[in-house]
């Protein structure tokens, strides 16, 4: 599974760096509110609602709150997530 670190908390956000290698899947979970994903490098599809996205170096995905959703890296791949200080990260049983 990829690695969720916490960088920084500040007065209203928080903000996780994700880091994986390639192959490495994050089982289904969701953020009690909205999540921003900046990808720094590598390349990873993000299924959400029955849709594949691709994320990769660059992009900026918005993950809405409550979505249930499942990450696969296809590179080595590292992101910042943003999110607000009381949303919470919670993975399916």
């Amino acid at each position: 599974m990829p690695v969720l670190s916490m960088l920084q908390t500040g007065e209203t956000f928080k903000v996780y760096e994700v880091t994986g290698k390639a192959g490495m899947a994050m089982p289904p979970h969701h953020s009690t509110k909205e999540a921003v994903v900046n990808v720094k490098e590598g390349k990873a599809i993000l299924s959400i609602q029955e849709k594949k996205h691709l994320l990769e170096k660059g992009s900026v995905f918005i993950i809405p709150a409550g979505q249930s959703h499942y990450l696969e890296l296809v590179e080595e791949f590292k992101a910042i997530v943003i999110m607000e200080n009381d949303s919470n990260i919670e993975f399916e049983v």
